[in-house]
């Protein structure tokens, strides 16, 4: 399969285009969970039109992602219905009755998703455990799952952290999404888990940290050898990121968008 990359200048115009979807599809269905879906879009950018080897014409030998994080599901909509994986009538069927996705990812609902998630923790150990079942039949694709910081407070996480390092999975990419805000506060200040960096170092595993919107720190974490190890990039981010007035507010965890709310913030993300 052919391995398509993209320049950071294309790169950062889809994560502006993937972030004016979100508000417009967030506006139509009335969903909450913006400001989450708008702090991991460059990860997911870079992932899906850089790193990533996926394509529909040869599935079977695509790289995977799972969110785990899923209630951040629409931005992995987006980026799928960019990527030309998810078709128009399927996105905006977003989060309606009798519609066709669900605010939590299911497996079933459209080809991309790779794993039915939600239950925080949970999809972090499905990836690892779908990376070590690929590393044990010799293939060469790779399983990258992004998690939150909220959702590293989970035990689940730190029993996967135990494993994937133990058995040595170096076709794996954990990537935090590290915005410092979850459903009920900071996590800095409900679950002090700093430093993190250490922690999962004292796991085992390859770790670094980058500004989780600047493009070109992404991609040099993303191409750190993993040495044998499995690898989590810790990506400094901001909830709500571009929108000025959702920006590191907790309360755009549940927050609608109304149509007024949508003006401006569309408005925000005019360039």
């Amino acid at each position: 399969m052919q391995h398509v990359t993209q320049p950071v200048e294309e790169l950062e115009r889809l994560a502006l285009h993937a972030r004016r979807l979100i508000i417009e599809v967030a506006h139509k269905s009335g969903s909450g969970h913006v400001g989450c879906s708008l702090s991991c879009v460059d990860i997911l950018t870079a992932l899906y039109f850089h790193e990533m080897t996926i394509s529909a014409d040869d599935w079977g030998n695509r790289d995977l992602f799972i969110m785990s994080k899923a209630h951040a599901a629409m931005s992995l909509y987006t980026i799928l219905k960019l990527k030309g994986l998810i078709q128009d009538s399927t996105f905006w069927g977003f989060y309606q009755d009798g519609g066709t996705l669900p605010t939590h990812l299911d497996r079933f609902s459209a080809k991309g998703i790779e794993a039915s998630t939600g239950s925080l923790g949970h999809g972090f150990n499905m990836g690892l455990g779908l990376a070590y079942g690929i590393k044990l039949r010799g293939e060469q694709r790779r399983v990258f799952v992004l998690i939150g910081d909220g959702e590293a407070q989970e035990g689940s996480i730190w029993e996967g952290a135990l494993f994937g390092a133990r058995l040595g999975i170096s076709n794996f990419t954990a990537i935090m999404d590290r915005n410092n805000l979850q459903g009920y506060g900071r996590p800095s200040e409900i679950c002090y888990f700093e430093p993190i960096e250490e922690k999962w170092k004292a796991f085992g595993w390859e770790t670094c940290r980058v500004n989780g919107h600047d493009f070109k720190q992404i991609l040099r974490a993303l191409a750190t050898p993993h040495n044998g190890n499995p690898k989590i990039i810790i990506a400094d981010t901001v909830k709500g990121k571009g929108v000025s007035f959702m920006e590191n507010e907790m309360k755009w965890h549940y927050f609608i968008v109304t149509d007024e709310l949508k003006a401006r913030a569309l408005e925000d993300l005019r360039r």
